[in-house]
């Protein structure tokens, strides 16, 4: 299963008005040639040197279930702006176009176009509110989330990073993208059990604070927990960190070999508390037992511990992946590039766009190269193209964990400079075709 049983319930009123009164107005017109739009974002912000494309088959599921059924339509009528014509043709309303997308978990880079949905104008109008929504809910997290991953394994390390940010998430919805979205980029996985019932990700799990302080002392706890959950990671931080380490180094010893893989640090001096952590349990005897660390973690509070060398095996990642502070919200936009066969474009300032359907090409240049061309355009340019049809079947698509395999393999082929935390020196570079250059010197427009 690739998206959320939450889709299924779709309805057709996860729409803004005036996708509604402008496809009304199509129809009246009879402007029901086919049309085709782009999704893209026009900027990336500050410090990211790529977004990664994510929310294709949760949207793919939100164009199966967007539908209009009796009570919407009664709370259509009653706004007064809908004649009975309109509202029969959103009655019969079942989305009748096509996709081509890049595939989910692809790096891209702005006005590149990352999805084309194409169809009888009125139809493919309507779907651009709830596709905007699904698609740019999931690319934030995803190009957050590999940002901690890659930051986790800044010196080839293979450090575990676990989401743990559903109770900070944005509700249910965005709960399940973070878990969905923060896996395909690479991390293990995630406490949400929603997330690990519908969508199949790994869970995991420690304990709070307040099971220790609901014991009459810390080594109680410990031992307790120890003996109901063998291989568990034990909170030490409640009290005092160091003084935890000992009382669970002598649990774990009461409960045998394996009984405690891990112990937490959610407080403090991270990196301090995780040398001092190493030392007590390697003199213990304990080396197998790892040291996983919490607490108002982003990639770049990972990063430095990863290079100051701190003994950290694994982060457990919470508000920051959940609400992303440094970037919040892309600028992405969905326009129409074409209708009836002609190209179109829209020429606002700062806000213009390329018009006619289009191709990204990926070249193999060592220092990464994107070209966008006309669809049509002979001969192409060299590079992989990247844009293909996408089946509108839900759960037709790759599943998560292919997904998370074509992350890994694209992540790796980018320029190395691309990787860092740091804006890359020089940009990711993304040209125009010529065709494509042609027509917009020619303003493109009827």
């Amino acid at each position: 299963m690739t998206g959320s049983a939450e889709h299924r319930a779709g309805t057709g009123l996860l729409t803004d008005l005036y996708e509604l009164t402008m496809a009304q107005a199509y129809l009246e017109e009879g402007l029901t040639a086919d049309a085709a739009f782009e999704l893209f974002v026009r900027d990336t912000p500050p410090r990211r040197n790529f977004l990664l494309f994510a929310g294709l088959a949760p949207a793919v599921e939100s164009l199966a279930a967007f539908t209009f059924d009796p009570s919407s339509l009664e709370y259509l009528d009653s706004l007064g702006l809908f004649r009975k014509s309109f509202l029969d043709y959103l009655a019969r309303y079942r989305f009748r176009g096509a996709l081509r997308s890049l595939p989910e978990g692809t790096p891209f880079f702005p006005g590149e176009p990352v999805l084309e949905v194409r169809g009888p104008l009125p139809d493919v109008q309507i779907v651009e509110t709830v596709l905007m929504n699904r698609i740019h809910a999931h690319t934030v997290i995803a190009s957050k989330a590999v940002r901690v991953v890659l930051a986790a394994r800044a010196d080839g390390r293979p450090r575990t990073v676990v989401d743990f940010g559903l109770r900070r998430a944005h509700g249910p919805s965005a709960g399940l993208a973070l878990a969905r979205s923060s896996y395909i980029a690479g991390a293990a996985g995630t406490s949400n059990l929603q997330a690990g019932r519908l969508l199949g990700i790994p869970v995991f799990g420690t304990m709070a604070h307040s099971y220790v302080q609901a014991h009459e002392s810390e080594e109680e706890a410990f031992r307790a927990f120890a003996r109901l959950y063998p291989g568990t990671t034990l909170l030490i931080d409640t009290y005092d960190t160091i003084r935890g380490l000992g009382r669970a180094i002598r649990a774990a010893r009461a409960a045998g070999p394996g009984a405690v893989r891990a112990v937490r640090i959610d407080s403090g001096d991270l990196e301090r508390l995780a040398r001092r952590c190493r030392r007590e349990l390697d003199a213990a005897g304990m080396s197998d037992v790892r040291i996983f660390a919490s607490g108002g973690l982003d990639e770049d509070r990972i990063a430095e511990l990863v290079r100051r060398g701190a003994p950290i095996d694994g982060f457990g990642v919470g508000t920051r992946l959940a609400v992303p502070q440094d970037a919040p919200a892309f600028e992405f936009a969905y326009k129409l590039v074409e209708y009836a066969g002609r190209p179109r474009r829209k020429l606002s300032s700062g806000k213009t766009t390329l018009p006619g359907r289009k191709q990204v090409f990926r070249t193999e240049d060592p220092g990464g190269r994107d070209v966008v061309e006309l669809l049509e355009a002979a001969p192409p340019p060299a590079g992989r193209p990247l844009l293909e049809p996408v089946p509108l079947r839900p759960g037709a698509g790759p599943t998560l964990g292919e997904i998370r395999e074509r992350v890994a393999r694209e992540i790796a082929r980018l320029p190395a400079r691309l990787r860092s935390l740091e804006p890359a020196d020089p940009p990711y570079e993304v040209e125009l075709g010529p065709a494509l250059a042609a027509l917009a010197a020619g303003n493109g427009t009827p």
